[in-house]
This record gives C-alpha cells, structure tokens and sequence, in this order.
C-alpha cells in the first residue's frame, strides 16, 4: 500500500471526485492503489509516486498549434465567451487551463491552484517543471494559469490552450508540458495557419506537433485542423492550401488521418461571391460540427481512457518491464561472474608471481592455530567481498547506461532504472527474480485486469444496450 500522505490525500479526493461524476469507476481507484502497491514492491514507482497521475481524472481537451493559428480564437467562439486574448502575435507564453465556474466573472488563478489539486492533470507537476527549467530557476506560475469561466461547454471537461510552439523563449519546458499534456489528453485539436503559404518553412514545429505522435497507439485522438481557411476565397483555391500542407505533414510521417478545414465566421474575410461563400460556408460547417461532436464525447471515451490505462499499465508490469527487467539483471549477473572470476584468477596469478619471485612463503606464513587461520580466513573473505561489490557497482554503473541509451519511453525508462538499483545495490545475487516479483504479485496483477473487464462491461451496460432491455446495474 501507498504510505506517502500526499499520495494518499490525491487518492481519497479522487475517490470522492468519481462517487459524484461517474459512480461506475468509484470503485477503481482501490484497483489503482493495487497496482501502485505491485509496482513500489519491485521498484518500479518511488514511494511518492502513482498510476492515478498518469491519466486525467476530468475529460480533458487541449489544443496546440503555432503562434497566430486561431486557437484562442476558436476557444472564445466554441465557449461563447471571451476567455483568451486574441491577436496575430503571441498574446500568451503560459499554458492556460479552462474549467468551468458558476460564477460569471471569468478569473485567472496562479499555476499554483493546479500544482495543489490532485484532481487537475497538473499535480506536483512543479516538480518536473523545475528540473527542465532548473537553469533559468523559473515557478509553476511562469508556465501554467487557471480560468475559470461559465460556459456550459466546460461543465465536466477541462480545456487547454497552449502557447504557440514556434517561439525559442522557454521552449524545453514548453515542450516538456506539451509531452505531458498530450500523454493525458482525451482529445487533442492540433491547429495550423492556412494564411502561411509555405508550411515547409515550420518543419521543426511540425515535428514536434505531428511526427512525435504518429505511431502513437491512442493517434486517434489527434484532429490536425488547418484554421482561417477563408484567406483562400479570394483566389478559390482551398484544394492547393490543403494539399501544400498535406505535402508538408507528409514529411513528417503523417499520411492518413482526417485534415479539418475551418474559419471563424465572426471574424473571417468577406466573401462576395454566393456560390463561393455557400460552399466554404456548408464545408465549415460540416467540419465544426464533426469537432464538436468529438469534443462532447470526450466524457464517455475519458471513462473508458481511465480503464484502459489502468489495465495496459497491469499488462506492461508483467509482459514489457518486467521481462525487460529480468534481460538486464541477467546480463549484470553474468558480467559480475566473469569478472569476479578474472580478478580472483589474477589475483592468484600475482599472489604465486609474487611468492616466486620474493622467494618467500606466504602461505607458511599463516598461523596454523584455529585462531590464526580464522583471522586469515576472515581477512581473505573480507577482502574478496570488497571487491565483488565494488565489481557488482562498477558493472551497474555500466549498464545502467546502457539502460538509458536503449529505452525510448521516458516513463519505462525510470521505472527500469529504479528497479535495477533496487536489485543490484545490496540484494544478493542468488536470487533469480527481482524483487518483489512473485505469485503475489503476478494474483495481484490478475486480479487487476478481470476487475478492469468488469468496469468495461458496466460501462457497456451505462452506453449501450443492443437488446433495449432495462439493465440493473451491479456493483464490481
């Protein structure tokens, strides 16, 4: 079980968040706190850490993009209310996150409230914020704020706005909250300028944007909108704009996929011809409606998104780290031996070298009482210890970096690196699993998934229902 306060306080204010939102995953946060405490036992979390901070326990939408690509603008229209500045420059450097309010007046909270409030995605975020912004020493305050505001569009759902991405000032920390941002999103609107005629020029942004979420196994929940597609009526030209970006989000790897092509109509060119001004008008539409469908469903596929993570996090435990987990100690194991058995070998090598060439008798040397011999024993015993551990930590170091080198994903990567310190700092070597990695842990596991297929298949029971039979809902 988790001990760390912190941990627990998050834990017990999402259990009381899900009892009034979603009553049918009250119950999964006891399976959470299951699979933390599988995953401190092997090493895998540190005691202040948890699963339930890898996903958003409020459907969350964000939306990216560069400077100038309308994305403040379709917040405000989408709200119906003027939440964010607006302009062809950057108005805003921080990530901005919108969540309903009852109250009328929209107000602007430090990154503080969201660094406090385990129930935001953004929880003891400071952390991580410091270590990527440690040089230039900047607060949560510099990169994150809150609004709140009372559309009805917020009411369960919180909504990101990032600042643009093609700005130098602070850009590895904005990178680094965007990767955390996306990893938790339910929904992600990846917005681009049409009035930029040469997309080309913006491939670093693209990369960042398009290429780093591709082969994402949630791609799904990308939508790449190409914004204030009205600049084209003039010369009625959409399809070559469209196409030039294709092109260019081509280069970066993305092929396929749904290309939204929108304008706000409260701020969009006059268009004076009918029949150009029906068709773009009729396509917008068609477009939007297809976002704000998306958008309203994040609560549903969000109930879901909290189940899945829970149970492909239960998967990766026993079929990706620990087997990744037991490669590496195998070959730390390996490499201890044969250098333990090298420099035992030279070691007695130099020992008769030396008796040899000094002509002296080590050996005769040794007291032959029982007491002198143990003394002599105890010594030769020590000494072999101290250089074996210092083998076992010289041959970690090594590896370690190996680790690092070869693990891609940031989460894996600190997961493997605490449980093989944990394994080979002073555990011994006799053992052939790693710690804490037992028929405990496997049930434990087990259990994990069937209670994740349970919390599926009454969600089922809440969304659908192909018999149209009334169905009476069971506790898991």
């Amino acid at each position: 079980m988790v001990d760390n306060t912190l941990i627990e306080m998050k834990l017990k204010k999402l259990e009381e968040h899900l009892e009034k939102e979603n009553p049918v995953l009250s119950g999964i946060v006891k399976s959470f706190r299951e699979l933390d405490t599988v995953a401190h036992q092997i090493g895998f979390l540190d005691e202040n850490e948890s699963y339930t901070s890898r996903v958003s326990w409020w459907p969350m939408i964000s939306v990216l993009g560069t400077f100038s690509s309308g994305k403040s603008t379709f917040i405000n229209y989408h709200l119906g209310k003027t939440i964010q500045r607006t302009g062809n420059q950057a108005v805003d450097d921080k990530f901005t996150v919108i969540c309903y309010s009852g109250d009328e007046q929209t107000n602007a909270l430090p990154g503080m409230a969201l660094d406090s409030d385990p129930r935001f995605p953004f929880y003891q975020v400071s952390r991580d914020v410091e270590e990527i912004a440690r040089s230039g020493g900047q607060r949560i305050d510099s990169y994150l704020q809150l609004k709140t505001a009372s559309s009805e569009k917020l009411r369960g759902k919180i909504l990101i706005d990032s600042p643009g991405f093609d700005a130098d000032k602070q850009r590895t920390a904005t990178l680094g909250i965007a990767k955390h941002i996306i990893d938790l999103s339910d929904l992600v609107l990846v917005f681009f300028d049409a009035r930029h005629p040469e997309p080309g020029a913006m491939h670093d942004t693209l990369e960042h944007l398009v290429a780093a979420t591709i082969d994402r196994a949630d791609s799904n929940k990308f939508l790449y909108i190409l914004n204030q597609i009205d600049i084209t009526a003039r010369e009625d030209n959409p399809e070559e704009v469209v196409a030039a970006w294709q092109r260019s989000l081509a280069q970066v790897g993305l092929t396929a996929g749904r290309f939204y092509r929108i304008y706000n109509p409260d701020v969009c060119m006059p268009i004076d011809d009918p029949n150009v001004k029906e068709r773009y008008e009729s396509k917008r539409d068609a477009d939007m409606h297809d976002i704000n469908t998306r958008m309203e469903q994040v609560s549903t596929e969000r109930a879901y998104r909290i189940v899945g993570v829970l149970e492909q996090a239960a998967k990766d435990i026993e079929f990706t780290m620990i087997p990744q987990l037991k490669g590496w100690l195998q070959r730390w194991k390996q490499s201890v031996l044969k250098l333990d058995v090298a420099v035992l070998f030279a070691l007695l090598v130099a020992f008769v070298i030396a008796q040899q060439v000094s002509g002296v008798d080590f050996i005769g040397m040794i007291p032959k009482d029982d007491v002198g011999m143990g003394v002599s024993a105890a010594i030769a015993v020590i000494a072999l210890g101290f250089i074996h551990m210092k083998i076992r930590g010289f041959v970690a170091a090594r590896l370690r970096k190996t680790i690092e080198e070869n693990t891609k994903d940031e989460f894996v990567r600190g997961c493997l690196l605490r449980a093989f310190d944990k394994n080979t700092s002073t555990r011994p070597m006799i053992f052939s699993n790693p710690a804490g990695w037992g028929t405990g842990a496997r049930t434990g596991l087990r259990n994990i998934l069937n209670t994740a297929n349970s919390y599926v298949q009454k969600l089922n029971d809440r969304f659908t229902n192909p018999s149209g039979k009334k169905m009476v809902e069971t506790e898991v």
